[in-house]
């Protein structure tokens, strides 16, 4: 005898709006398209009437500048690549609505089971997320400790050294340069050197 195929959802009662409390769930979708998934989910909630049952869907992003071409430009970026936040109460509609959602995985959860978020991830991660918008933007430096560069500007213009230090939130690395066959840290803003030639 063939069984049915058993519902994602089970042992999730499908309780009212007023008798269940939303939370937190993690969506896989697919990367680079969080942006256009979120848009078409918040639109097929809002189709389907059932938006009682959701509380917000989110991206979590953090403010970084950049600089290209001597400009500074602010962007966001993803700190999750490839994941959807959504609150909500979880339900076989809810179920459904979200997972035949185009661009959408699957739940995260265990046995095929979606699990919510616990408390702490959640406060975590919005936490994040507010201070990404209140606190001053992280610099966006395309170096790491240990790589080759080359200073472009000042005293120590065209010498080669190694990345020390970087500090993202004053802008500013620490390369070690040899002088007169000594090494001797120099710090820098992140601008006034480049990736040396190998």
């Amino acid at each position: 005898m063939v069984s049915e195929p058993e519902n994602n959802v089970e042992n999730v009662e499908n309780q009212t709006p007023e008798e269940a409390k939303p939370e937190w769930y993690i969506l896989k979708i697919q990367v680079n398209r969080e942006d256009a998934v979120k848009k078409t989910l918040d639109r097929r909630i809002k189709l389907s009437g059932l938006e009682q049952y959701f509380e917000q869907t989110l991206v979590p992003t953090e403010t970084v500048v950049e600089m290209k071409n001597g400009k500074r430009r602010e962007m966001k970026r993803k700190l999750y690549p490839g994941y959807l936040l959504v609150k909500m109460i979880l339900n076989d509609e809810t179920w459904f609505l979200v997972r035949e959602t185009t661009g959408v995985g699957d739940f995260t959860g265990a046995g095929g089971k979606p699990l919510p978020m616990t408390q702490k991830d959640v406060d975590r991660i919005l936490r994040t997320e507010r201070a990404a918008d209140e606190e001053r933007p992280k610099l966006e430096i395309p170096y790491r400790v240990g790589d080759r560069v080359k200073i472009n500007d000042g005293t120590f213009k065209d010498i080669e050294g190694e990345v020390n230090k970087i500090d993202e939130l004053a802008g500013r690395v620490t390369v070690i340069i040899s002088i007169f066959s000594r090494s001797t840290p120099v710090e820098l803003e992140y601008w006034q050197v480049e990736k040396a030639e190998v």
